[in-house]
Parts: structure tokens; sequence; C-alpha cells
């Protein structure tokens, strides 16, 4: 069964997304051979030009690189990783922020609700 797919963003960039917080999430073990391009459209289901679209897109982002005939890897690059982990982490703190804001929320009171949040206080 292939992986779900919005009709909001194009197919790529959400594989993009996927596979970013994947590899984030060390779901990816570092300087450990990735996954090919047919078995990871295979899984997905959808074309393999989509996904070595995406697979280019992380690859230049610095998350993945290539070793010749040996295939992608996770790189092991820790600056890369945490600079991904913190534009990562803003983009969706941007988007709480953004709909906060659409609810009338000061940040005084966002910041109150994630205080009292219990997922925040394990």
């Amino acid at each position: 069964m292939g992986w779900n797919f919005s009709s909001y963003e194009p197919v790529y960039m959400q594989i993009v997304s996927r596979i970013r917080a994947d590899i984030l999430a060390g779901r990816y073990a570092v300087d450990s051979p990735f996954p090919s391009v047919r078995q990871l459209a295979m899984d997905a289901a959808v074309n393999p030009n989509t996904m070595q679209r995406a697979l280019t897109a992380l690859e230049s982002d610095g998350l993945l690189y290539s070793r010749g005939t040996a295939g992608r890897f996770v790189t092991a690059d820790t600056a890369v990783l945490e600079e991904a982990r913190r534009k990562a982490f803003t983009h969706e703190a941007n988007a709480v922020i953004n709909r906060a804001r659409a609810l009338g929320m000061s940040k005084q009171e966002l910041l109150a609700l994630i205080d009292q949040t219990e997922e925040w206080n394990i």
C-alpha cells in the first residue's frame, strides 16, 4: 500500500517532508545505506522519477549524499542535522503561532497554554 498524499502540495515535496522527518527522527541511521529509488517508489506507490526528484532535493539539503555506485547514505554531519531540525521546528512553531493569532490568542496566552499542556510536562 502506498503512502497517503494530499492534493494541496506537489507529491515530491510531500515525500521530501516525510523522509526529512524520518531522517531527523533517527528512523534511518547516519552513514547507513539509504533504500534505493526503486524500492522507495514502490513503497510510496509513486513514479521512480518523482522519488528521484525528492531524493535529489534531500541531497541538495545535505541530508543525503551519494557514494558513486554504492548508493545514497544518510549524512553523519551533526551540524547539517541540527540545522535541519532547527528549520523544521521553526516551521512548525510558526504554524502554531499563526493559528494562535488567528484564534485571537496573545503570546502570553499561548505560552501559558503550552505550560499547561500535559504532554509538555512529562
